[in-house]
């Protein structure tokens, strides 16, 4: 590349502007040889180290003053290992990856490689045409979430590739009815424990889990397949090892210049600038290579709420000359990331969220920040306190339960049973129902049928859907076995069933954001403890008659809109789906009777810890 046209690029670089830079800085086939480039503003010093050179320094030269060091190498080779030499202005050397290398070697070893851009042949253009026409709000969103290295093993411990996990989770997905699957982030980062949330390398895919070409392939053929892909991605903080991105050229570079907001105590990481143009370059340019080289469909950015306030952590704290917490560079820098993304690409953005900010998900136009979803983690923390509690005393806490319709079209939503539920001591959903075998099944039946007919796009954590008794473990697969036991395969047939329900029925997401998509027939706070609820689309409707206590109720009136026959299309606790009902009577007739606002009514027999599912025929 001329040197003039490198200006150019790290000028725009340099501005805050620049959405690929990972195509210019890093290490690039340049005639002869490699062109090293790396961002290093405050250095004294610069020289590349690696294998090619028996890790003696080749010194680069600064580029103007755009803070970027260059050098060109002859016999450098695809494969070869690299570092940079960093001399900070106290003559102090740091040894230091490529923030933009594409490949890195296998943790704890930590040197960047050389990596050539190999072709690859999409075959997904069915996929794109499919989705080009469909309003992402009117069509089905089921994400199943996983993380690579433990969803399946082999016998020896070792973790499926991605050609392997293509063979295998891309047919289970689609069998089960799911639409998407997400990934937690697949980002090289050093520690398997941190479930790759505190990521070194913001243009590999871990070297743990495969290679580009890997994920590409997975990627593709889950597209050919009908399932989309959405990757995690942190641009909040990063990793805080000493050989990676922190104090990168012996000063704070990608992280704030103040150490009190560039340290992040509650997860021991640094925050990223994200006020400083090179850092927006680095971090679009991050989000772009993931979409445009991968096809991924979705990124769901991580630990939003840590961007947008200046106390989120652990104090001390540095606030607004005013005394207001809010991060304003925060709230800038996901307005822009989001209005790139829509922009630029196919790809819709999810914030993980905890707290009430108003406007997560409204246009960047309309005083929102622009995604196009957010996690309910509200609903999420409030439906598991309930279902953990006494059945005695759930009567005493069903705000729990039905909080949600006082703001669930504040946001477009989506509900989440995610991996942070069934962690560090929090116990796996079955484990948090009370009860014997029996009953706790019961209870998670229920709790994935009020999740489907709740407003709002859903997501399942993988095990979820088996039933398994232990914490999801990193370091281990899933509880395959026990689908060798009673209740865990009829309750993962019951979950492959409400998936093709909600798949089948677009009740379920054509008005899911609008306030006729549902109608609440009953949310008592008091006896019977019954949530009964008819979701509609513009030509018909569904409903259900969900159970949240071991009692049954004979002759329990719904009301109904329309005179007719309805058929119980699912019943939870029917032998199929493990519970106790061998025969029940599959029609029931409306009546003359209003009830729940409703011109007619039917009457049933609702199980005790159980799901009914009508339409009218």
């Amino acid at each position: 590349m001329k040197e003039t046209r490198l200006l150019d690029e790290v000028l725009s670089f340099n501005e805050g502007k620049h959405i690929h830079i990972y195509k210019i800085l890093g290490a690039h086939r340049d005639g002869d040889g490699v062109r090293f480039s790396v961002w290093a503003p405050c250095a004294k010093g610069v020289a590349v180290v690696g294998d090619f050179s028996n890790w003696e320094p080749i010194w680069m030269e600064p580029l103007f003053q755009s803070g970027v060091w260059v050098a060109h190498v002859n016999n450098v080779y695809e494969g070869n290992h690299y570092k940079y030499l960093i001399v900070d202005q106290n003559d102090n050397h740091h040894m230091k990856i490529d923030p933009f290398a594409q490949k890195f070697e296998m943790p704890p070893q930590n040197a960047s490689i050389i990596y050539f851009e190999p072709e690859f042949i999409w075959t997904d253009e069915a996929w794109y045409e499919q989705n080009k026409a469909v309003d992402s709000d009117s069509r089905p969103l089921n994400i199943y979430e996983v993380h690579a290295s433990s969803w399946m093993r082999h016998y020896d411990g070792s973790a499926y590739s991605f050609y392997e996990l293509a063979d295998k989770l891309v047919p289970y997905v689609k069998e089960m009815g799911y639409t998407h699957i997400e990934f937690m982030p697949l980002m090289e980062h050093p520690l398997d424990a941190s479930w790759g949330y505190q990521i070194t390398g913001y243009f590999a895919v871990a070297s743990r889990y495969g290679d580009k070409q890997g994920l590409r392939h997975f990627v593709n053929e889950a597209h050919r397949n009908g399932i989309g892909v959405i990757l995690d991605w942190v641009p909040g903080h990063f990793c805080q090892n000493s050989d990676a991105l922190a104090s990168f050229d012996g000063t704070n570079t990608f992280e704030y210049q103040n150490e009190i907001c560039a340290m992040n105590q509650r997860w021991g990481a640094r925050n990223f600038d994200l006020g400083r143009n090179e850092v927006k370059s680095f971090l679009f340019s991050s989000a772009m290579y993931w979409i445009h080289e991968f096809h991924v469909d979705g990124i769901r950015v991580d630990a939003v709420s840590n961007m947008l306030y200046l106390d989120y952590d652990l104090p001390p704290h540095v606030l607004n000359e005013d005394g207001t917490n809010i991060n304003h560079k925060g709230v800038k820098f996901l307005k822009e990331l989001n209005y790139l993304i829509h922009t630029e690409t196919t790809a819709f953005t999810v914030a993980e969220e905890s707290t009430a900010w108003n406007g997560i998900t409204k246009n960047t136009g309309e005083t929102g920040l622009g995604f196009d979803y957010k996690w309910n983690m509200g609903w999420m923390n409030d439906i598991l306190r309930f279902f953990e509690l006494d059945p005695l005393y759930r009567v005493h806490h069903m705000q729990l339960a039905t909080f949600v319709f006082m703001y669930q079209y504040n946001e477009r939503y989506i509900l989440a049973l995610s991996h942070d539920e069934v962690v560090h001591g929090k116990r796996s959903l079955l484990a948090k129902m009370p009860g014997d075998r029996y009953n706790q099944f019961a209870q998670l039946k229920v709790l994935y049928g009020l999740m489907m007919f709740l407003p709002g796009k859903k997501l399942n954590f993988m095990g979820n859907e088996l039933g398994q008794y232990l914490e999801w473990r990193y370091y281990e697969e899933l509880e395959w076995g026990v689908l060798g036991y009673e209740y865990n395969r009829e309750y993962q047939h019951f979950v492959r069933t409400l998936n093709y329900l909600y798949l089948e029925n677009d009740e379920f997401y054509e008005l899911e954001y609008q306030p006729e998509g549902l109608t609440i027939l009953q949310a008592s706070h008091d006896n019977p403890l019954i949530i009964a609820l008819k979701r509609n689309s513009s030509k018909r409707s569904i409903y259900a008659v969900i159970n949240l206590e071991p009692i049954e109720h004979k002759a329990h009136r719904v009301g109904v809109s329309n005179l007719g026959e309805y058929s119980i299309r699912i019943n939870s606790e029917s032998r199929e789906f493990g519970g106790s009902w061998v025969w029940y009577d599959q029609n029931v007739k409306a009546e003359e009777v209003p009830h729940d606002s409703q011109p007619y009514s039917v009457e049933l027999v609702v199980p005790a810890y159980g799901v009914l599912i009508l339409e009218r025929k």
